[in-house]
Parts: C-alpha cells; structure tokens; sequence
C-alpha cells in the first residue's frame, strides 16, 4: 500500500528533517499513482500482513502525520517502506510518499501505498481500497486530494482478487495494512471518504450511491455531499433515505470510524462518472466540498504516539 500525506506551509507538521521542499522530487502525482496501480492484476502478487508489520506501518504513518518523520522512517525501513517528499507540478503540493519496496520486485506483497499532504496538518483521508478494480476511483481519488488542504491518500497496494480468497479486498478485511492505517487516522478523529465504484446494472438510473456505511456520525455531511452531487448534475442514491445498492454497511474501515463515532463516507460512482474525464472532474469537485469542510475544522481527538 501506498500512503501520501499532504499539507500548506502555513499550520503544516513539521518535517523533521530539514528536507520539506528543499529535496523534494516534482511529479504529476496523477501520472505516479497511474504507474503505480499499473500492474494490478487478478493474479498480481499479494502477501497477507502479520500483526506485527500491520501494527509497525500504521503507527509509523501516524507518527508521519503527527510531524515525527524521522521516527517514522526508521520503523518504516524495517518493514521495507521508503518515505520521500515529492512535490505535485500539478497543485504546487507538497506530500510525503510512503511506499513498499517489494512493489518493484517480481512479486509484490501489495500493502499499498500512502500520501500525505505536507503543507497543512493532515485532518481527513481519502481511501482507495479496490484500484483498477473499481477502475478509475484511484485518480478520482487524487482529483480530490488536490482540491482540498491537509489530505492523506491511501490506496491499497493490491487487485481486489489478488491472493488467496479475499484476503486482498481490504474494504472487508481487518488484517490489512489498508486498514490498520485507516484505523490509526481514525485514533486521531480523522473523517475518511472512501471509493467505490459499482457497474451499470448494479444501480440503474443513478449516477452514485452515497451512505455513512455502518455508522451515522457523517450523516450531515452525506446530506451535502449528495446536494453538492446533484448540483453538478448527478442523479445520487442516498442510503440514509431510501432503499439503495451496494450501501457499505458491511465495510470494516466504515465500521472503525463507526465505534469511534467519527464521520466515514462510503461513495460509489458509475463507470461513466469514474471513466469520463470532465464527469469524474465534477464529482471530485462535488466531493471536495466535504473534504474541505474537514480540513478546515479541528480533529475531533488526537492521541498521542505511543512510544
């Protein structure tokens, strides 16, 4: 799994090592997470986590957006994670990339990627939990990152199919890297938007789902988000009022931020408003206007790292 952390430079963690901006790398992070998700496949590699490394990933990305970088480093080398800072041409965003390493070998393990947003204290997530399975939520994704201050980006690192059984789809799964990260920033009070995106025939007539998934501590933020969706033209599904498919009440990070009573939302979108440029462009601008909202009020508690 990959994991970006972004933040502005006005209220932003502290790096901790000099280098925010001084070394970092420009990129089109659009492009860098399009390369990254390339070679999922069905048969791609996926290596199930111990306890251990899922515990050591997680509080490391914690420690990231809690501005500890150089301790986050260290128990991220020993697990095989690099972290570097890279710098968005696109947005002028600085973010933080914490990737595997295995990701360039023949066969990856597959526990995914992290950005972080380096420029403003990180307050909510966005959540990519089946890329190229759900094709296209992973630059949806990214499309909403940019639009919104003080963002952290995870995508599993895997196909939903990849491995043995499901042990690959992290939306059902609590022994995932994906997951103990989404559960670590949901110790910190961090809402999480997580993507989805459904076939045609799933939801005849309607262009997205949107739910609060198990929980109902997002339910005025779902409310906006399905009147910001309609106002850029989309026909929305809204599960807190009525019968809907695919409504994610059986998703595991959704139920996290459920017993933690901190808002999670659950979208699904259709191939035409994942797959056609300028639709997929309204949505994440639709979905920015939560993702702002979060970014601009105050997390709801944050633990300090352990030791």
């Amino acid at each position: 799994m990959t994991a970006v952390i972004h933040a502005t430079r006005e209220g932003g963690p502290a790096s901790g090592d000099g280098r925010h901006g001084q070394d970092a790398q420009p990129v089109d992070l659009a492009r860098e997470v399009a390369d990254y998700t390339a070679r999922f496949a069905p048969d791609g590699g996926y290596r199930r986590p111990g306890r251990a490394d899922r515990t050591a990933v997680a509080r490391a990305v914690g420690l990231l957006v809690d501005g500890h970088r150089a301790q986050a480093e260290r128990i991220l080398s020993g697990r095989d994670f690099t972290v570097r800072t890279i710098l968005d041409r696109v947005s002028g965003h600085h973010y933080a990339e914490v990737a595997d390493r295995t990701d360039e070998a023949v066969t990856p393990r597959g526990w995914g990627r992290v950005y972080v947003d380096l420029d403003r204290t990180p307050r909510f997530s966005v959540q990519i939990p089946h890329p190229v399975f759900d094709k296209n939520t992973e630059q949806v994704g990214v499309r909403v990152l940019r639009d919104s201050p003080g963002g952290v980006l995870v995508i599993a690192g895997a196909h939903r199919r990849a491995g043995v059984g499901n042990s690959a789809d992290v939306a059902h799964r609590r022994d995932t890297v994906f997951y103990a990260i989404c559960a670590e920033l949901v110790r910190r009070g961090m809402p999480g938007l997580q993507l989805h995106g459904f076939a045609a025939s799933t939801a005849p007539g309607y262009d997205a789902v949107a739910s609060t998934g198990a929980g109902s501590a997002a339910r005025s933020d779902a409310r906006r988000l399905a009147d910001a969706l309609g106002t850029h033209g989309f026909h929305v599904c809204r599960a807190w009022a009525e019968k809907c498919p695919v409504e994610g009440s059986t998703n595991m990070e959704g139920r996290a931020a459920d017993a933690a009573d901190v808002p999670f939302l659950h979208v699904e979108l259709a191939p035409g408003v994942r797959l056609e440029p300028s639709a997929a462009d309204r949505a994440a601008t639709a979905m920015s206007e939560i993702t702002h909202r979060w970014a601009t009020a105050p997390a709801a508690t944050r633990s300090a790292p352990t030791s």
